[in-house]
């Protein structure tokens, strides 16, 4: 008996001492981390000091963050884990103090009391870091709800210049941050849209930021041969085909301006005074192209004399088609279809085929077959930046149209590149005019900012509260944006930074430290061309990636790219947009784009962001009381 006592003893004792002894060793890999982060912070002290002071202690934690995941720490995570320590797997908000917490606690297993008296070197406590993140999200956004601290951004419709009340609504549903793309539309647009804007916030009482989403040099595909002047819109269907929706069609006097096509389907021109004797329920009856007869129902009038009228038929229409006015089926008037614009002919692409990108100096067509009177041409389409052709190399890829078209870069030439089509269609993609280029390979030496941004900038600086910046490669877009808006008398406008490339997040920290010598900042995760650019498998990854890097510099982040775009374009969200919009919470910002049904689409995404306060917390999940019964 007593020597099995003694045995016991002995095992405990060496267990203890095994505890002891592996306790020591994981201390010591703390350790190291933990010098690392200082040994980081001190290299870039000269960079930390250039950061506005109130970010300071924010900067040194997004150092100590990117010092922290220079390893792989999932088998460390894993023996923190089992000891019931912290895995150090949040501690993105606050680095240096969750290393010491967990070097105190190892220092009182293996008895090294050295740990437990550490000098504390942490720029942010634990709470700290949630404290800074809000206060900074409240400075860039606004206030927040009490039952939705995540705010909404809205991308503003045209029609949102003139149409006061879908504006009051948006705002009256929970609209936080009014988004103006300065690709589309001008000036004149822009500040009726801020007009209504600011006179929503003022009758309901709630603050809605104004932010002006400058364009960035964006690389797009170029003119291409015209084809017939020719208009066509389609009806809504099922999956049977049938017709469950009209399509929208505006008709305009010829001798006027057109009005704007946003949310309908088309437009035509009407000549003489046709349109002045039509009324609500009267019918437009004409041959489309096919000499198949359609007619279009008058809706509305206006009160600039254009028509809206409905159409249930796929129409093809020309100029020059005789058109007839008819009421309770009598023709009371004719007219013809006015001159309509020439329809660009797209470029048929198939895996194999050649291309050729050119200069804006060519236009784009399809490709030539041979005959016995001229050799073959390979299609061609020009791009609208030129520095494609001074930093592209052979091997490269490039990808169209949001990357349905891919291919490969296989000859270099001062004014083109040929290109070998890779992904296509199995039937053949086509290519248009107007369409995203993306080279991802490609280090392209351009500035973020155009000349056309630069303009709209004085616009801004005079009737926004942000500016977002787009094309972010490197820190130095973020001081050349900086220096422009110094110049214009506002160096300390709200400024949003678009992560929309490779090379964007690869700079990320430096981009970060740039962008936090001013303050407010927040970063846009701009989804759809990060997709592109890294490919659609990897771009839950890469998002992670950002929200952790800003959590760590404490720099609120936008949830961008089709956010409920079901929803706010047909009415009906997918299962798979619910969970994204869900996801979204752990972003400080959700983004949605325009579409007819955006009101709906405000009001799901409060409900969807008011339940997930309750569940989590970026990637802390919050247990409330379930509701569930073993019954």
């Amino acid at each position: 008996m007593r020597q099995q006592r003694a045995r016991k003893t002995f095992r405990q004792f060496s267990a203890l001492l095994y505890d002891q002894v592996s306790n020591r060793a994981l201390a010591r890999r703390i350790e190291a981390i933990r010098r690392r982060c200082l040994t980081l912070e001190e290299r870039y002290e000269p960079a930390v000091q250039r950061v506005a002071r109130g970010l300071r202690p924010s900067a040194r934690n997004l150092l100590h963050y990117v010092a922290l995941r220079q390893d792989d720490l999932r088998n460390l995570q894993n023996e923190l884990a089992v000891r019931g320590l912290s895995s150090l797997g949040r501690c993105d908000s606050h680095v240096m103090s969750a290393l010491e917490a967990v070097l105190g606690v190892l220092g009182q297993l293996s008895g090294r009391t050295d740990l437990q008296h550490l000098t504390s070197e942490a720029p942010v406590d634990f709470q700290g870091g949630t404290t800074r993140l809000r206060r900074h999200a409240r400075q860039l956004f606004g206030p927040g709800f009490k039952q939705r601290w995540v705010r909404i951004m809205v991308t503003m419709p045209a029609a949102a210049a003139h149409d006061y009340s879908m504006v009051r609504e948006m705002v009256a549903a929970g609209m936080n941050v009014a988004r103006v793309n300065c690709a589309h539309d001008g000036p004149h647009t822009w500040q009726r849209i801020i007009a209504n804007v600011r006179r929503a916030e003022k009758e309901i009482g709630q603050s809605c930021r104004i932010m002006m989403d400058l364009a960035g040099p964006k690389l797009r595909t170029g003119a291409v041969e015209l084809g017939t002047p020719i208009v066509s819109f389609q009806p809504e269907r099922d999956e049977r085909r049938w017709p469950i929706a009209p399509a929208q069609v505006l008709l305009h006097r010829a001798e006027t301006v057109a009005p704007t096509r946003e949310q309908v389907d088309a437009v035509l021109p009407i000549t003489g005074n046709l349109l002045a004797r039509a009324r609500v329920e009267d019918e437009f009856r004409f041959q489309d192209s096919r000499r198949r007869r359609r007619l279009l129902r008058v809706t509305a009038v206006e009160s600039n004399g254009v028509l809206r009228s409905e159409c249930f038929d796929s129409t093809w229409v020309e100029a020059n088609t005789p058109i007839e006015l008819m009421r309770d089926g009598v023709v009371i008037a004719t007219s013809t279809i006015g001159d309509l614009p020439a329809q660009p002919r797209p470029i048929l692409l198939r895996v194999g085929d050649t291309l050729w990108v050119t200069t804006e100096a060519e236009t784009g067509r399809n490709a030539v077959a041979a005959t016995h009177r001229r050799p073959a041409k390979p299609a061609q389409i020009p791009c609208t930046l030129d520095a494609v052709f001074r930093d592209a190399r052979v091997g490269h890829r490039i990808l169209f149209d949001d990357g349905k078209i891919e291919g490969v870069i296989r000859d270099v030439q001062s004014d083109r590149l040929r290109v070998v089509i890779q992904r296509a269609a199995p039937q053949g993609s086509k290519l248009r005019p107007e369409k995203g280029i993306n080279l991802p390979d490609t280090d392209l030496s351009i500035p973020a900012l155009s000349a056309d941004d630069i303009s709209n900038l004085q616009f801004a600086v005079k009737h926004a509260d942000l500016v977002s910046l787009s094309f972010v490669h490197r820190p130095e877009d973020v001081w050349l944006l900086r220096k422009h808006l110094a110049d214009l008398g506002r160096p300390n406008m709200a400024v949003v930074l678009k992560i929309e490339t490779r090379s964007a997040l690869r700079h990320l920290p430096g981009i970060l430290l740039a962008g936090m010598q001013h303050s407010p900042l927040g970063v846009m995760v701009a989804r759809g061309d990060l997709a592109v650019e890294a490919g659609w498998e990897r771009l839950s990854e890469l998002q992670e990636d950002i929200l952790w890097l800003c959590e760590a510099a404490h720099v609120p982040v936008i949830w961008a790219t089709q956010v409920l775009e079901g929803l706010a374009k047909k009415g009906l969200p997918s299962r798979a947009e619910v969970t994204d919009a869900a996801m979204s919470a752990r972003a400080e910002c959700v983004m949605l784009n325009k579409g007819p049904h955006i009101l709906s689409a405000v009001r799901f995404l409060d409900g969807i962001l008011s339940r997930m306060q309750a569940h989590q917390y970026k990637k802390r999940d919050l247990m409330r009381q379930l509701e569930v019964t073993l019954g």
